[in-house]
């Protein structure tokens, strides 16, 4: 007599296999390292929220901040240990006025910085907005939330209007207190030649900062747009100042004239208007709309190049 069957024994039952780093981004594929101390958020004010804080907890942003507000610090201490006194004209514009009021230090400084040290900053930061993701190899894992690469492009470009914003109000800021510290401070003479107090003329000090953001904004499109070309950031940092130095060697020769409207550094020592009384914003107008120009035609064509591109990093 044959013995009965017995019924198998039922396993309980297991959840399926995980793989070990499913939901964790790596740094470069194939590593098995975990990820970065981004994350990869869903919408648009976490991804904002996010790139700003990886933007200004990197110690390249506070040394390159740190180096915009040594500018006005070295002309102040270089004036008060000068003894002798400057004609009306020599030097950059506003120097002669450092030792009777302060508060010009930080037009000073704004002058000087705005040809090369602003634009240099600014390409590191514009340069860097997509070759950098692309270089480190986390381009690829930003694109699999829910983002998408308009939203993407978009953050990066306030990321870098942002860094615009604070170097320049860090130049301002930094000339004011060093003004302040080493020579009086009193009412500001206007270039129209009337008097202005202190409170008001740090609210002419904003609009220029307000100014100078402006006028950078288009080259951080530009920036945006050589970032979107190569995975290689020191070239896109490298093109970007580069475009920023052409532009205003070109705006510097009489025989081109003609071109010299459609420059995007053709405005920005500009600002002069806002030194007189009343104020003129003509001319903020006229920079703001150049340079919305810009941002609109090379924004263009980030996205028409990023939309198309093979991310491989």
């Amino acid at each position: 007599m044959s013995s009965p069957e017995l019924a198998p024994t039922p396993q309980p039952s297991q959840p399926a296999a995980t793989p070990r780093n499913a939901g964790v981004a790596l740094d470069s594929p194939g590593t098995g390292q975990p990820a970065a101390t981004r994350t990869r958020p869903t919408l648009g004010l976490d991804l904002l929220g996010s790139e700003l804080t990886v933007l200004f907890r990197r110690r390249r942003t506070w040394a390159m901040l740190a180096a915009v507000a040594l500018i006005p610090i070295l002309l102040a201490v270089a004036v008060r240990l000068t003894a002798s006194e400057l004609d009306p004209g020599d030097g950059p514009p506003f120097l002669d006025r450092v030792t009777q009021n302060g508060l010009f230090v930080g037009f000073t400084a704004t002058v000087v910085a705005i040809p090369l040290f602003l634009p240099l900053t600014i390409g590191v930061v514009a340069g860097d907005t997509i070759a950098g993701e692309a270089g480190l190899g986390t381009l690829r894992y930003l694109l699999v939330s829910p983002a998408g690469r308009l939203r993407l492009l978009l953050v990066k470009y306030a990321g870098a209007a942002a860094f615009c914003l604070a170097a320049t109000l860090t130049l301002v800021a930094v000339g004011a207190l060093i003004g302040a510290l080493l020579f009086p401070v009193g009412p500001v003479t206007l270039l129209s030649g009337e008097t202005i107090g202190v409170g008001e003329s740090v609210l002419r000090s904003l609009l220029v900062a307000a100014y100078v953001t402006v006028s950078l904004l288009g080259l951080c499109a530009i920036g945006l747009f050589i970032s979107t070309l190569t995975t290689v950031p020191v070239g896109a940092m490298a093109a970007t100042v580069v475009v920023s130095v052409v532009s205003q060697i070109l705006g510097a020769l009489p025989q081109l004239e003609w071109l010299h409207p459609w420059l995007f550094t053709q405005h920005w020592l500009g600002f002069a208007g806002i030194l007189s009384q009343p104020a003129d914003l003509s001319a903020f107008g006229t920079n703001a709309l150049l340079q919305a120009g810009y941002i609109a035609v090379f924004f263009a064509l980030a996205y028409g190049r990023f939309a198309t591109k093979d991310i491989l990093s």
